[in-house]
């Protein structure tokens, strides 16, 4: 059996592989989606030191005191950058990489570098340091009731912060994939999407395998089932 570790994306929660998880479990597999500091159901403990570090350090920590090897370890969008962070920290124990629709990060960068929005200098005083939910597209109504009333502000030293990625991906012995979602705003390949350029490296490249889901940007709740599918085949 697999072990799944699940991390959402910015403005998101645990809540957000909802549909996913029974699918994964429902095969005997263990799964953990771990909610980052600050947003989602932990959005009480939100502030403005709150960066890439601190949500590094809540997938790490869930890894370590759960004890748990042989991971498929997966990103969400912003979580791409959590989980690029976390490798050095967890490399041995894990057996699978996916980024779903994900950034993915070299060295020094930040997720405002790989937008065209380059961050990293610290907040004036009185600045704002959350920054608000964009809206969303669902294909259930009955999913943007549910999930839009969650979508909560996301801790700005997130997307500022630099990523520390001390050795390329592609040198560690464990598994990548590469899931992009097919059906977004921008046009495939679009040289303007940071999602479009990491799945055309990942597509190129021998060190991955990559795959599409027809849908746009939020899988985990518009393609459960698809997901899973793919999730359980690496197990």
């Amino acid at each position: 059996m697999a072990t799944y570790v699940l991390v959402h994306g910015a403005w998101g929660g645990a809540h957000g592989f909802r549909k996913v998880r029974p699918l994964l479990s429902g095969h005997g597999h263990d799964v953990f989606t771990p909610s980052l500091t600050g947003i989602g159901e932990r959005s009480h403990l939100a502030s403005p030191q709150v960066n890439l570090s601190t949500h590094i350090q809540d997938v790490v920590n869930v890894v370590w005191y759960e004890d748990l090897t042989d991971i498929v370890l997966l990103g969400f969008s912003y979580g791409g950058m959590v989980v690029t962070g976390a490798v050095s920290h967890l490399a041995e124990r894990v057996r699978h990489l996916v980024y779903l629709d994900a950034f993915v990060p070299d060295d020094g960068q930040s997720l405002r570098d790989l937008t065209g929005q380059p961050g990293g200098r610290l907040l004036g005083l009185g600045e704002e340091w959350l920054v608000p939910a964009p809206s969303r597209a669902y294909d259930d109504p009955a999913d943007a009731a549910f999930a839009d009333p969650r979508r909560t502000p996301h801790p700005v030293g997130c997307f500022t912060e630099a990523a520390c990625v001390p050795r390329p991906l592609a040198e560690y012995p464990f598994g990548r994939t590469y899931i992009k979602a097919t059906m977004e705003p921008e046009p495939r390949g679009s040289a303007s999407s940071p999602f479009w350029a990491a799945a055309e490296r990942a597509r190129s490249s021998s060190a991955w395998s990559y795959r599409e889901i027809a849908t746009d940007h939020l899988v985990p709740l518009n393609r459960p089932q698809e997901l899973a599918d793919m999730l359980l085949e690496l197990a």
